[in-house]
């Protein structure tokens, strides 16, 4: 029996339900089946955002202003939705689903957004770019877009939030071969998504611009669907593990019984306070955010008496390691709202980045690469960075400091610090091409202007190395620091700073156009690039990133949870009956 039970992993079952065979689940095979649905997710995600600017502005004759900020409203959704994806997986479907169905909602978004750009009917007649007779896209032709935009959106929410957390149930963190091969799974994670980034930023790109947008659109929804069959086809071999309840619940009961106990006083010994987790599972007493152990204390009232005895209700008692895990969740959130700067600028590498690159000289030889393309040195710059971090960087450190690499806050600076210069570097280039377009009579938009698209390289590679730190800061930030019940939450707490960095671009786009502009369309953020003064706006963006960088530190340094200066008592089941009788 012993030996039997050995070949089972103790907290997964297979797809019947019963427990789950090591020799016959899990492992490497059934986890890159499951990578190879996000790696597909980010060729159709990014594979349509880098280039979607362009798409809006000479296709549809949007304002350049009005495209940008479609671009990051369509990302920024992305990634908000991947609450609702992580609450679904955690409260009903389970990951298994969630993934199938989302994969299913965004292969009917490319495929929908394939059809609305062959359909000439989709679209407004072409003409001239900055002539006066330009016919925008009316509203029935954006909605069909925006349709197809949207259902893409809630296919990329489900599918992230579930993927990566879905990959490391196949690996028993409590076998020590199995643990090392989650450990790779993670570390590799982002290097291969960001090889469909690449495919996206070359190959898609260039076929949407040389030779059809449906077509590659097209392709984006067959890859789809063969990645689903891929994925569908390990259903045996998937280890699944059992629902613990949404952790969004739990966090909410904490607050209502905190709320309904707050004219409650603490007791002076921690130990009063109420506990019914085993002592293996317990989460140590910190001082922090004490007012959320008025949910621990017992009034009467608490319990409820059902066939099985007497029980707790959960919204008028909680324990006090459930008070701990929202605490750690809380003391996420400072980390969190400094982070959130950084892809307000990424969002600018694919939305004004490549409206720059679209007036440029981009011949090599007879070869012009597309605009959206040029997003290939951020990829690059993210390769190279995590090869030199993993290389070179991390030995070197481990050999002065006896340190495997930098922690997760200290990537997360060097994040921060990179996409600082990268936003100097961008203003100083911007002003350089403004220059150039002045030389040109009239600045026409229309015109390549003599400036080599290559200027634009060093903006891409500090952005591109900043993502590679605080990327892979921020989801060893999110799941380490996390309880154990409330890693899913907290993988998409840390996917919504992307979403809320986009918001925040739509916003400062916005608000800065009305405060800048002018009766005849001028500004910062003209319609016409070459004549704003998109270098002001990047200068901007690297002052407000100075200044979210200084609170970053602080609140980095805040972040050290205090310990009690004496070992908390937990509640024995004497205290408990005395207090129930």
């Amino acid at each position: 029996m012993e030996e039997k039970m050995s070949w089972t992993v103790a907290d997964a079952v297979n797809y019947k339900g019963f427990p789950a065979d090591r020799s016959k689940t899990g492992g490497w095979v059934p986890a890159a089946l499951i990578l190879g649905i996000e790696i597909v997710e980010r060729l159709s995600t990014m594979g349509i955002a880098v280039n979607l600017v362009t798409y809006m502005i000479s296709i549809m004759h949007l304002p350049s202003s009005t495209a940008a900020n479609t671009v990051t409203d369509f990302m920024g959704t992305s990634f908000l939705l991947c609450l609702l994806g992580g609450f679904l997986a955690d409260s009903f479907l389970g990951r298994y689903k969630t993934i199938g169905i989302f994969a299913s909602i965004q292969t009917l978004g490319t495929a929908t957004l394939a059809i609305s750009t062959k359909l000439p009917g989709l679209r407004p007649p072409p003409c001239h770019a900055n002539s006066d007779s330009c016919k925008q896209a009316n509203g029935f032709q954006m909605g069909i877009l925006y349709l197809s935009l949207y259902l893409i959106a809630l296919g990329t929410g489900g599918l992230k939030s579930s993927v990566s957390g879905f990959g490391s149930d196949q690996f028993d963190e409590k076998d020590e071969k199995e643990k090392s091969q989650m450990a790779y799974f993670f570390n590799r994670f982002f290097f291969f998504i960001s090889f469909g980034t690449l495919a996206a930023v070359t190959v898609l790109v260039y076929l949407q611009d040389e030779v059809s947008r449906s077509l590659a659109y097209g392709i984006c929804s067959v890859s789809m669907i063969i990645a689903i069959i891929v994925f569908l086809s390990g259903t045996k071999r998937y280890r699944y593990k059992r629902s613990l309840g949404s952790p969004i619940v739990h966090i909410f009961q904490v607050i209502a019984a905190s709320i309904k106990k707050r004219k409650r006083q603490l007791p002076y010994n921690v130990g009063s306070l109420y506990e019914d987790t085993p002592e293996a599972s317990r989460i140590e007493h910190t001082e922090q955010f004490r007012f959320l152990e008025k949910a621990a204390i017992v009034a009467e009232g608490d319990f409820e008496t059902n066939v099985c005895g007497s029980e707790s209700n959960p919204w008028k008692l909680c324990s006090l390691t459930r008070v701990e895990e929202v605490k750690m969740m809380v003391r996420l959130l400072p980390v969190w709202a400094t982070t959130i700067i950084f892809w307000t600028i990424y969002a600018q590498m694919i939305t004004f980045s490549v409206e720059q690159a679209s007036t440029m000289e981009r011949n090599i030889g007879s070869f012009q690469i597309p605009a959206g393309s040029l997003t290939v040195f951020f990829v690059a710059a993210i390769l190279i960075t995590l090869a030199v971090y993993d290389r070179l960087i991390m030995p070197l450190w481990k050999k002065w400091n006896g340190k495997p690499g930098f922690t997760d806050l200290q990537r997360i600076a060097i994040g921060l610090v990179f996409s600082i210069f990268g936003m100097a570097a961008a203003s100083v280039c911007e002003r350089k091409r403004l220059s150039a377009a002045k030389s040109v009579s009239g600045g026409n938009q229309a015109t390549t202007l003599p400036i080599s698209v290559f200027l634009l390289i060093p903006q891409f590679f500090l952005v591109g190395s900043g993502e590679a730190f605080i990327y892979t800061g921020q989801l060893d930030f999110f799941i380490t620091r996390s309880p154990k019940g409330m890693k899913t939450m907290s993988t998409g707490l840390f996917l919504t700073t992307l979403s809320l960095g986009f918001f925040i671009s739509s916003f400062l786009v916005s608000v800065v156009k009305k405060v800048t502009g002018t009766r005849d369309g001028q500004g910062w953020l003209a319609d016409n690039i070459n004549k704003g003064r998109l270098d002001l706006f990047y200068a901007l963006l690297t002052i407000l990133s100075f200044i979210n960088f200084v609170a970053f530190a602080v609140c980095a340094l805040w972040f050290k949870p205090k310990k009690p200066k004496q070992p908390a008592m937990q509640m024995g089941p004497q205290q408990r009956k005395s207090v129930e009788g």
